[in-house]
């Protein structure tokens, strides 16, 4: 095996080796950090982490293992040698001009691994042991970013420091709290307040990723609701997007 060389992201979790290595090895685990959600999510992860992965076990007493897939993605969760638990995870990819993916500009899989581990993070520092479900808005281009996060009332979040205060205004004029949760060149994401906080993560497609203007992806989670709860949250949803939605149990 030859180690790709570029690191696209790597986060601290506040969890033990055993905690995080499950969480990239149990299928019910990955559903809740892991994809858009959907139909085919179930399918998608046992091919995915189960079968197309090689794996390197831990050896007993050494906090290591990673996975690598045949196109030379690697992820490693390595635990930390400190007082409390901590574990980190990172993914490394090959060098953009090698990768199909990159079009110039933006690699759309380097942003989703970026987007998921970020939700991976979020899931087990603030919901560990609760199910997600996410919602999600795909841009279609036919409208300038800018124009999209204006509408949404996120147009102001890019200039807000890390762990700094943001107001979400909804389309219909509720208002919605949250902090700035992390900050990437395509991408970031808001902790909405509330029951412990759900995660907004925006994704910004510049033109060149797609014409004419660009888009924005949005996918929202939250972790541990109940039906009721869950419906409530699709209608406001749909109603901040002006689009019906379906809740994706991730």
């Amino acid at each position: 095996m030859v180690l790709a060389p570029r690191e696209v992201i790597s986060v601290d979790l506040p969890v033990e080796f055993d905690t995080a290595w499950a969480h990239v090895r149990c299928p019910q685990l990955i559903h809740r950090w892991y994809g858009w959600g959907g139909t085919t999510a179930d399918d998608g992860i046992r091919q995915r982490f189960l079968l197309d992965a090689s794996v390197h076990l831990p050896d007993p007493g050494l906090p290591l293992g990673w996975l690598h897939w045949h196109n030379h993605d690697h992820l490693e969760v390595r635990g930390g040698w400190s007082n409390t638990p901590r574990s980190t995870v990172t993914v490394r990819r090959q060098e953009r001009a090698l990768l199909a993916s990159y079009d110039g500009v933006r690699d759309a899989v380097d942003e989703a691994w970026i987007t998921f581990l970020h939700q991976l993070r979020f899931a087990v520092s603030h919901h560990l042991g609760k199910e997600r479900v996410s919602f999600t808005m795909r841009g279609s281009g036919a409208e300038p970013p800018d124009r999209t996060l204006y509408r949404a009332g996120l147009h102001g979040a890019r200039g807000v420091p890390l762990g700094g205060a943001v107001e979400v205004r909804r389309p219909d004029g509720s208002v919605a709290g949250g902090t700035l949760e992390f900050s990437e060149a395509h991408q970031f994401g808001i902790r909405l307040s509330g029951r412990g906080g759900s995660l907004l993560v925006v994704q910004l497609l510049p033109p060149a990723s797609r014409p004419p203007h660009g888009a924005v992806n949005v996918m929202w989670s939250v972790w541990g609701q109940d039906a009721d709860e869950i419906e409530s949250a699709r209608r406001r949803w749909s109603s901040w997007w002006r689009a019906p939605v379906a809740a994706r149990r991730a």
